[in-house]
């Protein structure tokens, strides 16, 4: 079974095998070793991108929820959010802070691309990343506290769906590169897939503020098309790093907008 091609598998055992590789790349989850590995098995991977985020907003709630039984909204959620940091390795607020240094200090192509794919930080991704983490603890700890926790619950598949999305519409803008493996185009019916295990969780907010959410949903895709046509018409597609900061921004983003519904209506 280990050296066994995913599309000779039988389909339920495929699909999990692929869901395993997605959560291995995306998180520093451990995975059964049957699983294996071929590097062209993770073009099917994408389409797994929104469940993974299930699995890091279900870890990031509990651990909100937990910590605010004896702890004050803030560190709570500031644990909540460092929970969410260490499952996934910091590998999306990396490219956030990658995406600010090579936008914020290239010039032409090249040199965006250059600096992005250097790993050390500079001031853009500092300041980048210290605001946006700011804002996100910030955002959460203005809401009522199972407020908070259905929109880490919702946002983190949510704002990983948008994020498939370029893997859907774009190109990838390097011959290689961390996200090389998944950069295959997605198809229609694996992006659809990758939706609807996105939008699911938002059920969460039926007997919340369906209002705030749909606010943040529509906030978090304007941001993200915002921010892909930037990819776009400077590099001509997206990198990883986009990717990472194309979920990070949706994340927040729809924090912003629940909170936004939430502060203008007195609640």
């Amino acid at each position: 079974m280990h050296d066994e091609g995913v599309s000779r598998a039988p389909w339920p055992l495929q699909q999990l095998r692929l869901f395993f590789l997605a959560l291995q790349f995306f998180t520093r989850l451990p995975i059964p070793a049957w699983v294996g590995f071929r590097e062209e098995w993770m073009g099917q991977t994408a389409r797994f991108f929104p469940l993974v985020g299930w699995v890091v907003g279900v870890a990031s709630a509990f651990v909100a929820w937990a910590a605010m039984q004896v702890l004050p909204p803030v560190p709570a959620l500031l644990l909540a959010l460092v929970a969410g940091v260490l499952l996934t390795g910091a590998l999306h607020e990396d490219g956030f802070a990658d995406t600010c240094d090579g936008f914020g200090g290239g010039t032409s192509r090249e040199r965006v691309l250059e600096i992005m794919r250097d790993s050390r930080i500079g001031v853009y991704g500092v300041i980048g990343i210290g605001l946006l983490m700011a804002l996100k603890l910030f955002c959460l700890a203005a809401l009522p506290s199972a407020v908070a926790v259905a929109a880490l619950l919702a946002a983190h598949p949510f704002s990983r769906a948008v994020a498939a999305a370029l893997m859907w519409r774009l190109d990838y803008a390097r011959s290689e590169g961390k996200a090389a493996p998944l950069a295959r185009r997605m198809s229609h019916g694996e992006f659809l897939f990758a939706l609807v295990c996105g939008v699911l969780p938002m059920a969460v907010f039926v007997c919340l503020a369906w209002q705030g959410a749909l606010i943040g949903a529509a906030l978090a895709l304007i941001a993200a098309l915002y921010l892909a046509r930037i990819f776009v018409h400077c590099i001509g597609g997206y990198t990883g790093d986009c990717l990472g900061a194309v979920q990070q921004l949706s994340e927040t983003v729809f924090y912003l907008g629940v909170t936004s519904w939430y502060f203008s209506h007195g609640l």
